[in-house]
């Protein structure tokens, strides 16, 4: 009797910081998961509330503390460079599974296509409550960071996710951009479901929003060919001007984040690696 192929091991990662309230449903979720070679890991990014306190409760998850924030992408990557993983599980703090089977369809769905990255779940929130029904996977533009899986291989042949000047915003559509540039293609599963509960409530908006029009400019200057980021860059700007007039309340941050980006404009442009036009033209109309 030929017994199966072993399944490839896959690493779950969360990164907390200050959502000890919530990051157990989350956890509670990934350890529910029926995929039989899983590891649940946690990041601490410095929390200041009980987080540390929920380690006793879950002694199955192998638990990374720091004790000052390094920020989002630096916490995914250090948990994508772990060795012995063939697939990165990423989920939020806030979000969680909505059945048990996600992780293994998604898996699945990489092995039967080794062409590509990586798989969007389909992702809920309260402002899209409704679940659909699960339907054949279809090719997506990029992935959503509250819940995806990424092919190892190809992260790493892309230079995992690249720091910018903000801790937040426009990571997960440079590092889609990267892979499709390379030819590998995400796909979204449709109905194939995470919750993510945007607990913005102890948020402060001012630095997100700063870090989110920082690293969106950071990203276009990086990514964008020439002659195309003459008019880009200034129409993304602009577009950032007009929402900032729909929404004044936003306008010191937004103005913030701008000062950011061009107070760092000489260094992205040290690190400036552009698609290919085709690519760039065919993600922006992926996205619109």
């Amino acid at each position: 009797m030929t017994l199966p192929p072993p399944s490839p091991p896959v690493l779950l990662g969360i990164t907390t910081r200050n959502r000890a309230q919530i990051l157990g449903k989350a956890i509670t979720s990934a350890l529910a998961q029926d995929y039989p070679n899983l590891r649940v890991a946690v990041v601490d990014d410095a929390s200041t509330d009980e987080t540390t306190a929920l380690r006793a409760q879950f002694p199955d998850v192998h638990w990374l503390r720091h004790v000052t924030v390094q920020g989002l992408m630096a916490n995914r990557n250090e948990l994508m460079q772990r060795a012995g993983f063939s697939y990165f599980v990423s989920l939020d703090d806030d979000a969680w599974f909505m059945q048990t089977d996600e992780i293994t369809l998604a898996i699945d769905r990489l092995e039967a296509k080794p062409a590509t990255a990586g798989i969007a779940f389909d992702i809920l929130s309260p402002d899209r409550s409704i679940p659909v029904e699960r339907g054949p996977a279809r090719s997506a533009s990029m992935f959503i960071g509250c819940g995806h899986v990424l092919r190892l291989s190809a992260v790493r042949e892309v230079g995992w996710y690249e720091l910018s000047p903000g801790t937040y915003g426009s990571e997960e559509k440079d590092l889609s951009l990267r892979l499709a540039d390379l030819g590998y293609p995400i796909e979204l599963l449709p109905g194939v479901h995470v919750w993510h509960d945007k607990a913005w409530q102890d948020r402060d908006w001012f630095p997100l929003h700063r870090s989110g029009v920082c690293n969106e400019l950071v990203m276009t200057l990086r990514r964008c060919p020439l002659p195309d980021l003459l008019l880009v860059l200034p129409l993304k700007v602009a577009s950032f001007g007009w929402y900032w007039l729909r929404a004044p309340r936003f306008l010191a941050a937004g103005l913030a984040g701008l000062g950011d980006a061009l107070r760092t404009f000489a260094r992205t442009w040290a690190t400036r690696a552009p698609v290919r036009r085709a690519t760039f033209w065919q993600f922006i109309r992926a996205k619109n």
